[in-house]
């Protein structure tokens, strides 16, 4: 019988956002001492502990909770090659994953898979105003709701998104509330990856774009996308 002594962990940092990979070996861990998993930006990530390498203590910072959970984990489990979800206690938002390298790997392939598909879908040259901003603004997107920063003033989590060729619409429809993100242009992209959480007003109407300061060229512009 083969025996695993190594794992990854795939997660995104509480503190910068970005989506990371640590290996992990189970002869990292000191019996009573805490083992402490950093982003390349200094934050931490995941604190395991153990006391007879039976019994696994993770604790798990949390972007929406803001605080860290503890979740309990067995050796068997967290080594035996299978994947292990670490989720956020209150809202079962996914925070990362443990397991096989591969196995990992072909999540995030998947993951990057699935968003080539959404774009090729619509006819990427045809459809959207700019097929790159586009993929970009979508990654950026998933990015902040995989961290819990995309949910609604009324304690909704699950936001639907509806894709036009210029923007994306964001919409709880538990209160209506809709928020527009613009996705044609350099300037476009850059305000959303400076964005770590996207709040929708219950009930509101709020829009995120690189003209966001002009009254004047915002109503234009969601005018024009509407044709």
């Amino acid at each position: 019988m083969r025996i695993d002594t190594n794992a990854m962990l795939a997660m995104r940092c509480p503190e910068c956002g970005k989506m990371g990979f640590n290996n992990l070996s189970r002869f990292s861990f000191s019996r009573g001492k805490a083992f402490h998993v950093t982003c390349s930006c200094g934050a931490t990530k995941l604190i395991v502990s153990t006391k007879n390498r039976t019994i696994y203590w993770l604790q798990v910072p949390c972007v929406v909770c803001e605080t860290k959970h503890l979740l309990e984990v067995s050796g068997k489990s967290l080594w035996s090659g299978v994947v292990t979800c670490l989720s956020c206690q209150e809202t079962d938002l996914e925070l990362g994953y443990i397991g096989p390298e591969s196995k990992i790997g072909e999540m995030n392939y998947s993951y990057e898979q699935e968003l080539e598909a959404l774009v090729k879908e619509f006819g990427c040259d045809s459809y959207f105003h700019n097929s790159k901003i586009m993929y970009e603004v979508l990654n950026c997107l998933h990015g902040i709701a995989e961290c819990g920063g995309l949910y609604c003033q009324c304690g909704n989590y699950k936001i639907e998104v509806d894709i036009f060729p210029d923007r994306l619409e964001l919409q709880c429809k538990n209160c209506d509330s809709i928020n527009i993100i613009y996705a044609e242009t350099e300037e476009d992209l850059k305000v959303i990856q400076q964005v770590e959480i996207i709040e929708l007003a219950r009930h509101g109407f709020k829009c995120l774009d690189s003209l966001s300061n002009t009254g004047k060229h915002k109503k234009a512009r969601r005018k024009r996308s509407k044709t």
